[in-house]
């Protein structure tokens, strides 16, 4: 019989967090599948484990799979962890997963710490839905476009504290500097930090507190704007900006702030009036 695969989530900050079943699963297996094998070495100093570590990440996932797939079937238990938390989680293995379920090998879920469970029990929320992409890329085209992809549900993302300034810049200014975004730093640990404010607030407080440590961020979902028709008022409040000197982007922003207008739906109007 084959042996079995087992995805065993460990701590994602407070080693204290890790469970006594994942700890009996990596006493058992033959050896264990890690990230770093220097991260995952003080974790098992930690829990005076003496087993085998072999590198497992994004960057050889496709040529260890032969290996790993053939010490399957010959019978070997195999424990996969990530760095922290949960595998496979954005973080390697799914590669992995895929091609056990293929060859019918087992593959068995040994539950723990998971950013994103533990985040959301920590932080307001109106109802269960929401959408996680992992990490957020990080080109500005392609944080727009998720924005406007996934407006419909909270939005989870993981990012880093060297780009989490520039994404709260970037939904200031594809969205609105007051949407609402709940950001989880340093989780479990000691100066672990929850915060739930407007994107311009969270700037501020970054600008001079820098974020340390992996975050975790939510944006909120935006409040449906009002629809009701573009009148007569509203158009000369468009022309009345335009003279001004105020941007499209500018005009659409103050006006959906406001009035509870639809931005999408004034910036093309706006256009509309200068193209004339």
């Amino acid at each position: 019989m084959s042996g079995i695969l087992y995805t065993v989530a460990t701590p994602i900050g407070n080693l204290g967090d890790i469970s006594s079943r994942a700890i009996k699963t990596l006493e058992k297996s033959d050896y264990i599948l890690c990230e770093d094998t220097r991260v995952s070495s003080k974790l098992l100093s930690y829990l005076n484990l003496n087993k085998k570590l072999i590198p497992y990440h994004k960057f050889n996932e496709k040529e260890q799979l032969n290996r790993i797939i053939n010490d399957l079937k010959t019978g070997l238990n195999i424990a996969l962890i990530s760095d922290a938390g949960t595998p496979c989680v954005s973080d390697p293995g799914r590669v992995l997963i895929n091609e056990l379920y293929k060859q019918n090998i087992k593959v068995s879920p040994i539950s723990g710490p998971c950013a994103i469970s533990t985040f959301l029990s920590a932080v307001p929320k109106n109802n269960e839905l929401y959408t996680f992409i992992g990490f957020i890329p990080r080109q500005k085209s392609e944080q727009k476009a998720i924005f406007e992809k996934y407006s419909h549900s909270d939005l989870i993302f993981y990012d880093s504290p060297n780009r989490i300034i520039k994404t709260l810049e970037n939904i200031a200014e594809f969205i609105s500097p007051k949407t609402k975004i709940a950001i989880g730093r340093e989780l479990t640990k000691i100066y672990e930090e929850i915060l739930v404010n407007s994107a311009e607030n969270l700037l501020l407080h970054f600008n001079t507190t820098f974020p340390k440590g992996e975050i975790v961020a939510m944006l909120y979902k935006e409040e449906q704007a009002v629809d009701h028709p573009i009148d007569k008022e509203t158009i000369n409040k468009i022309k009345t900006l335009i003279e001004k000197g105020f941007s499209t982007k500018e005009i659409s922003i103050i006006l959906a702030t406001l009035y509870n207008l639809k931005k999408n739906e004034i910036y093309k109007l706006v256009e509309n009036i200068q193209n004339k």
